[in-house]
């Protein structure tokens, strides 16, 4: 699952993103509005969470009214220090699912992402392909009766092939899904992770279920195929 934070407070954004990453979280981070607005329409987030104080013309009230004049649905959570009975009204009514005041405990900021990813629009609880499955809420993975532990990294990869399955992704695609647009493309994060996700997965499985297209990218699916 992926999240766009919109905070312009350094050490609050790396906190927030290092905490949901430790949680399987994928985390894109804007320092302004006018770059938020941009990467909340140009790439796929399950999850927005604004902070309303926000360098520049355009505060996160405005921001927030302007991401769903543009149709876009998905929850966000407003993060700021503003905790009147007021602003907490003006922040939900300018299309926020949930208002957080700062300081706060992460562990409270962890449930209220987890709440609104429940009642987010495209949530699927669980994610199967042949005799594998994934139960995004206990964070488990099996592949048949056996349990496979995977590291945040690689239940987010395959999360995402999951959720695409019998759909040939690229390299880039799942590097700005997993790590952010700003990745340097060139690297082969990408094929390392697969790598350990196979060794995991399909290693003394059949059938094969993750697959490269070469040229292309991978693709999950329970067809016999040749892998690189």
């Amino acid at each position: 699952m992926k999240i766009l934070l919109i905070e312009d407070d350094k050490n609050i954004s790396s906190f927030i993103k290092k905490g949901l990453e430790e949680e399987y979280y994928s985390v894109d981070i804007a320092d302004n509005s006018t770059e938020g607005f941009n990467m909340a329409i140009s790439y796929e987030y399950d999850i927005i969470i604004l902070d309303i104080m926000l360098p520049g013309k355009i505060d996160g009230i405005t921001l927030c009214k302007k991401l769903r004049e543009t149709g876009i649905k998905i929850p966000i959570l407003m993060l700021t220090a503003l905790d009147t009975i007021d602003n907490k009204v003006e922040g939900l009514e300018s299309g926020a699912d949930d208002y957080m005041t700062k300081p706060f405990a992460f562990a409270e900021l962890l449930a209220r992402v987890k709440s609104l990813s429940r009642r987010s629009y495209n949530f699927v609880h669980q994610l199967s392909i042949a005799d594998l499955s994934m139960d995004l809420l206990s964070r488990r993975v099996f592949r048949g009766n056996k349990e496979i532990i995977l590291s945040p990294k690689e239940f987010s990869i395959l999360e995402y092939l999951l959720k695409n399955k019998e759909r040939v992704l690229s390299r880039t695609q799942i590097i700005e899904k997993i790590w952010g647009y700003n990745y340097y493309p060139e690297t082969n994060i990408v094929d390392v992770h697969i790598k350990f996700l196979r060794d995991k997965i399909d290693n003394g499985f059949e059938p094969k279920l993750i697959h490269t297209v070469r040229g292309s990218g991978y693709i999950l699916k329970a067809e016999n195929g040749k892998q690189a």
